[in-house]
Formats: C-alpha cells, structure tokens, sequence
C-alpha cells in the first residue's frame, strides 16, 4: 500500500465501512490518520460522521490488513473533510483585487 503522507484518503475496509482520513504515517502493517470520519447515510443524504465517538481522533492507528480498498479522496469529498474537520468555511471563493 502505497499512501502519500499529508494526504486525504478514502479508504474502505475489510468490514465494508468507508472512511476518509489524513495520512499521518505509513509503516509496515499500520496506517497513522488523523481525524478519521466515516460515511453514513441520512434523510439528507451521505453524512460524515466521527468513526469513533470515545476516542481522541488527532491520532489514530489501522492495521493495513483491515483495508480492502484505498483511495485518493475526490475533491468535493476533501472539500466537506476539511471543513468538518477544521471548521474552515471553504464555500466562499476568495478574489483578490488589483487596481
């Protein structure tokens, strides 16, 4: 598994459930990511949601063999990750002036 670090990723695992997750770290037989959000449907569509709710989730670990599948995240995707996971309001589009 070749994963850049710094890197949005949607990983999906070996238990059917779909992540999305900054890389923090790659070594042998684990995954570092930060902030891991799992997908979940709703009445209002596809939802992110914290993929553990009792855990601090700067840091956390996945054995590699639990992934089935992994990913680059689409940018929309990374777009709503960045927001929920940072509170920035990506939305607007900046122009700058120049006279």
């Amino acid at each position: 598994m070749n994963l850049e670090v710094g890197k949005i990723y949607t990983l999906k695992l070996n238990s059917g459930e779909e992540l999305v997750a900054k890389i923090l770290k790659a070594e042998f037989g684990t995954l570092q990511v930060s902030h891991p959000l799992s997908m979940a449907m709703s009445q209002q569509g596809i939802q992110m949601v914290p993929s553990l709710f009792s855990a601090d989730l700067k840091k956390v670990d996945i054995n590699t063999a639990s992934i089935a599948m992994s990913t680059p995240a689409r940018d929309d995707v990374v777009k709503a990750y960045t927001e929920a996971t940072t509170g920035l309001d990506l939305s607007t589009a900046k122009t700058m002036l120049t006279g």
